[in-house]
């Protein structure tokens, strides 16, 4: 028998870890690693875009938990897949980036598309390798654990041409084993952080990011449940609390309108918990926004604050689950915790700061989208306004019900996140929410839905115009400079690619076509909503 390649070696180490897709576009650097990932049970999808690629990988890693995997290749490959790769430390995404490179021998002579990749990923990821033969099964280790420790992010490994093809009779074999969940030391800091809970009558908690991470959702909920603990939530951790549950104030992120219903019940609170809340989702009215030296804040989280957007007076680096069990010990539960009501009187008035009334817009188009389609529905939203007011508006009843880049909010990553979510779960439903702007920044990716097969919705807010630059513009009383375009016939182009186009105007038409879209099992569905220009105003 033959001794596995370099590249084999790499691969058997991904499908061990749960991969079965990866996402990207060849070139003659990654054939080698192209046809070791088939060979290993990893199915190699072809994407148009090295970006759009990245975000595929996200979309399945949310359904499947297990890391992405993104291949591109030298030169431009590698520059197309910078922002995704950005996308991934920021939205804390274990991604495994694997890049084709020439010799360095060669390099030393050759400069046709030659940079220096490891050089370029280094500031946006959390470590980067170039593999070796001997090292190969290591270094393949090494990824798979280093992108999915606490704070999970993306890993480079760029694999020379000739190393991928490489025969390794007898590799370096050494197997991470990962780290139990580390629970907060008993001690005086806890035992302070429970009188505060058992002195509490108005506690607040914000649940963030490390509560999907730890998959501390279920722990989270029988804490507040126990102690009458309303819950606000990042974008990104909504459905950690099904967002129906009468504890739960909905999300925060981006949005004033809702900062100033939200705030104020943060700045009465006497004890506010910090649930695995990572700050990077936030604007930048979340920095400081609560004085930890008036208020206490207890605090647990996934890494230590570097990033001083906020302070805590407690703070525990701890399993974010295993930190709420900890400081309920032996604390009885709290049967009178806001005795005023005030935060079910704010869950109403942030549901009805967002509803459309029956008024056609985008919101309008969000409630029918929720209407037609089953409660088990993922979406995924790009970025701009209508991001803004969907995530204040969409109801998650589960944790990652809802997919978007909130820390770097990048366009165009609506729909190849929902490719990479129906691909890895086909028997789910799932809708990607988009504007035209970031539909035309990926509209290549129509042509793999198609190919797919992919039977999801994609909904477009058609308005011709980057709505909330435009906002920003009128606020500073500037002229609309470089923020319209022109109203194309996104249904048509549907059409074009294979998929089912609709385009509709008011709500009688969209229902009729989420109907046809919601029961549609052949082919893709692109619904255009035409909206007006400034449908957001006032609305975010």
């Amino acid at each position: 028998m033959m001794p596995p390649r370099a590249a084999d070696l790499v691969a058997r180490r991904l499908r061990e870890a749960g991969c079965r897709f990866a996402f990207g576009m060849p070139g003659g650097e990654v054939l080698t690693l192209v046809d070791a990932l088939e060979r290993a049970g990893i199915r190699f999808v072809l994407a148009k875009h090295e970006n759009a690629a990245g975000f595929m990988a996200e979309g399945a890693w949310h359904r499947t938990g297990a890391p992405g995997i993104l291949v591109a290749t030298i030169g431009p490959g590698v520059a197309n897949a910078a922002n995704v790769v950005a996308n991934a430390h920021q939205d804390r995404v274990p991604l495994i980036v694997l890049t084709g490179s020439v010799d360095p021998d060669e390099a030393l002579t050759y400069t046709h598309q030659v940079f220096d990749h490891r050089a370029l990923f280094q500031p946006i990821t959390k470590a980067t390798f170039t593999l070796s033969a001997a090292g190969a099964a290591i270094v393949a280790d090494k990824a798979v654990a280093i992108a999915t420790a606490d704070r999970a992010g993306p890993v480079l490994v760029d694999v020379p041409i000739a190393v991928a093809d490489m025969a390794v009779a007898a590799p370096l074999r050494s197997r991470h084993r990962p780290p139990a969940p580390v629970a907060p030391a008993e001690g005086e800091a806890l035992a302070t952080a429970r009188r505060w809970l058992a002195e509490a009558e108005r506690p607040v908690m914000v649940a963030g990011l490390d509560v999907l991470a730890h998959g501390a959702a279920g722990r989270l909920r029988a804490f507040a449940e126990r102690f009458g603990v309303p819950v606000v939530t990042t974008y990104k951790a909504k459905g950690v609390l099904p967002e129906e549950h009468p504890l739960a104030l909905g999300g925060a992120g981006l949005s004033p309108l809702a900062d100033r219903i939200l705030m104020p019940l943060l700045g009465r609170a006497d004890l506010i918990l910090l649930a695995g809340y990572d700050p990077i989702e936030m604007r930048i009215g979340w920095r400081d926004p609560w004085d930890p030296d008036r208020q206490r804040v207890v605090e647990f989280q996934a890494a230590a604050n570097t990033h001083y957007m906020h302070q805590s007076t407690l703070n525990f680096v701890c399993d974010v689950g295993a930190g709420l069990d900890a400081l309920g010990r032996g604390i009885a539960p709290h049967a009178a915790a806001w005795s005023d009501g005030a935060p079910a009187a704010a869950a109403r008035q942030h549901r009805d700061a967002f509803a459309s009334g029956g008024r056609w817009g985008p919101a309008a188009i969000v409630e029918a989208v929720q209407r037609v389609f089953p409660r088990e529905t993922v979406a995924t939203v790009d970025s701009g306004a209508h991001r803004i007011l969907l995530s204040q508006l969409w109801q998650c009843h589960e944790p990652r019900g809802l997919l978007q880049s909130s820390g770097l909010c990048t366009m165009g990553c609506a729909l190849p996140l929902a490719i990479g979510a129906k691909l890895a779960e086909p028997g789910r439903p799932v809708v990607a929410f988009t504007g035209d702007a970031g539909l035309l920044m990926g509209l290549g990716e129509l042509s793999t839905l198609a190919e797919l097969g992919l039977p999801l919705t994609v909904v477009v807010f058609v308005d011709a115009c980057l709505g909330l630059i435009e906002i920003k513009q009128r606020q500073r009383q500037m002229p609309a400079l470089g923020v319209d375009f022109g109203r194309h016939d996104f249904a048509a182009v549907a059409r074009a690619f294979g998929g089912a186009g609709e385009r509709v105007g008011d709500l009688a038409g969209l229902e009729a076509a989420l109907l046809g879209a919601r029961d549609r099992t052949d082919r893709f569905t692109l619904i255009a909503a035409e909206i007006d220009r400034q449908a957001y105003d006032g609305r975010i």
